[in-house]
């Protein structure tokens, strides 16, 4: 093998700028030079002017960097051209599921062909796109050598890091999250384990391979998808006998090792996503998964619960279903944050529209044109009228604080709380 791969003198471009890369361009760029390249030219007009439409990247940060130096500092294109001065690149573009729930490597295999025609020997490339185990060696490293005509591990490199971003989340950021590293051969799995140690506070771990690296990404959200699954289960056969899932989580969570998980919706790009890739993999292999999907059935049809719910208490207290009206608060896939990939709130809002309900959301953390176009549901600008039902999809911190008795239409108004945020005496239910 040919010691090829890049030194100290990295010049990294980060392939994708979305809730994953960017942050991770802000803080390569801290001590490294870094090409932040995405193919939304929007996108690199906005950071380049130092805004983030995403509310993920520290803002202070992202503008420091952007003031270069000779050894550092950041650099925003869409130009494929500019990408042939780098020499390490770092893939976080989406990996998402079709309309039949198998994965979606479009933008993962499009990116690769785009770097593959600007690949140069000694050149390394890290994925850190959630995948299945065996996708980058098996999928992706085909695409690279014959776009480029190189020839993997003995003229370019590469590396898996899997992501490990919380969206929302600004206390366990980027770099205080441990990070998995690994390469495709020991010399490189160093590299690639000793460029990350270098930003990452937390520390890292150097997985013995790739396959293993991007398996262990697949199996944690596995594991907290299926965990949830069950006391979604719970709360289903709970609801049939008339007790609180909460009141009962409380109690059986004085145990000392019991695991207390919430029901809720399960939407997002991870949890959501992630289960189908490695249920994929392993039926490729001839295995069908009985508890991972089984998992995913239960948390694919809560959203419909919820609204079956909310009917039933409408009718229950009176309503006419076909002139109520309803209020929907939140659709991004968790609170305080400002991504709706996957939101299963979205499935709510469709069986309330189902039942003929007029049907309000809203969310002033949501991106409405982005919501009109990935859903094709019209966000109310304010709540400036009284509602029938009132379902707290999101636990936004602007709905803890909201005066839901100036919002409802009467005692006989419906407020369903999914989160279990709200005080109990003002709400109908919850999940």
């Amino acid at each position: 093998m040919k010691n090829t791969y890049p030194g100290e003198d990295f010049k990294i471009a980060i392939i994708g700028l979305g809730y994953v890369g960017l942050p991770l361009a802000i803080e390569f760029a801290k001590k490294y030079n870094v090409l932040g390249f995405d193919i939304d030219q929007q996108r690199i007009l906005e950071l380049s002017l130092g805004t983030d439409r995403t509310q993920e990247a520290n803002i202070d940060d992202l503008q420091q960097v952007l003031k270069h130096s000779a050894e550092a500092g950041l650099k925003f294109s869409s130009d494929t051209e500019e990408l042939r001065n780098c020499n390490t690149y770092i893939v976080t573009v989406p990996t998402p599921i079709d309309q039949f729930k198998a994965p979606d490597l479009g933008p993962l295999l499009k990116a690769t062909e785009m770097l593959g025609e600007v690949l140069k020997p000694g050149d390394l490339v890290i994925y850190e796109s959630t995948v299945y185990p065996g996708c980058t060696e098996e999928d992706c490293i085909p695409v690279l050598e014959k776009a480029s005509g190189l020839k993997f591990n003995e003229d370019f490199f590469a590396g898996y890091s899997p992501e490990r971003i919380n969206p929302g989340d600004k206390i366990n950021t980027l770099t205080k999250i441990k990070k998995v590293t690994s390469g495709s051969t020991p010399e490189v799995a160093q590299r690639v384990d000793d460029l990350y140690a270098s930003i990452i506070e937390a520390g890292t771990h150097k997985a013995p391979s790739i396959k293993v690296a991007e398996a262990s990404k697949a199996i944690e959200n596995a594991q907290r998808d299926v965990n949830i699954s069950f006391v979604n289960e719970l709360a289903l056969i709970f609801d049939r006998m008339g007790i609180d899932t909460n009141d009962v989580l409380d109690a059986a969570g004085t145990k000392w090792n019991f695991l207390k998980y919430k029901p809720g919706l399960v939407g997002g790009h991870c949890i959501g996503v992630d289960p189908y890739y490695l249920a994929h993999k392993a039926e490729s292999l001839g295995y069908q998964p009985q508890v991972i999907l089984s998992g995913r059935r239960v948390n694919d049809e809560m959203g419909s619960f919820v609204a079956g719910k909310v009917i039933k208490l409408l009718v229950a207290k009176g309503h006419d279903i076909s002139h109520a009206n309803a209020l929907v608060l939140g659709i991004t896939f968790k609170e305080n944050c400002a991504d709706v990939r996957n939101s299963k709130v979205v499935d709510i809002y469709t069986e309330l529209k189902a039942f003929g309900l007029n049907v309000d959301v809203y969310d002033p953390w949501a991106d409405a044109e982005k919501v009109q176009d990935e859903y094709q549901i019209a966000l109310t600008a304010s709540i400036d009228k009284k509602y029938d039902a009132i379902i707290l999809a999101v636990a936004h911190q602007e709905f803890l604080t909201l005066d839901y008795s100036t919002i409802i239409n009467g005692e006989t108004s419906v407020i369903y709380d999914t989160k279990s945020v709200l005080d109990r005496n003002i709400v109908d239910a919850r999940l």
